[in-house]
């Protein structure tokens, strides 16, 4: 049987047991540049392991889901973080789950606002990009490097998101 998953603000508080949301923080806020300049600082840690591991950017440029959504599928990084930082303003979804047992549990569905990122730690369950209404383009921060930075597990049911309120 299909279960239904409830979408839920993102906060820091609600996402730390996956990893860090990315959005300017005022208790981390100091001037640069001559007083021109805010700097936000130190608002995760991009994670690598392994011998030859780098961090690398990217863009990811996401086609916008159609609602309702079914997830089939969750994935994880065993050698790297993920950050996801949206480009253009957007909102988008971020799906995570516990790891029960090397698989994941149930998902938690969070929306995150155009104005915040996230970084997920090193094996942690999620779904792929999500973007919602327009074709939106996010700075990717992960890893580079030898060995399978990739496991995927596929529900036996999948579970259904509704369409998000915007």
């Amino acid at each position: 049987m299909t279960q239904h998953l409830d979408i839920h603000p993102l906060t820091k508080t609600a996402f730390s047991p996956f990893g860090d949301v990315i959005e300017a923080d005022p208790a981390t806020m100091r001037f640069i540049n001559g007083g021109t300049t805010e700097r936000f600082h130190a608002l995760s840690n991009a994670e690598t392991i392994g011998d030859g591991a780098r961090v690398i950017l990217n863009l990811f440029r996401g086609q916008p889901r159609a609602f309702p959504f079914s997830i089939e599928m969750m994935e994880r990084h065993p050698f790297g973080s993920q950050c996801f930082v949206p480009l253009n303003g957007r909102p988008f979804l971020v799906v995570v789950a516990e790891d029960e047992g090397g698989k994941p549990g149930r998902p938690q569905v969070f929306l995150a606002q155009g104005d915040q990122g996230v970084n997920y730690r090193v094996n942690v369950w999620h779904y792929p990009l999500m973007a919602l209404d327009e074709q939106s383009d996010f700075l990717i921060v992960d890893r580079d490097g030898p060995g399978n930075n990739l496991e995927e597990y596929f529900f036996d049911t999948p579970f259904i998101i509704g369409a998000p309120t915007l």
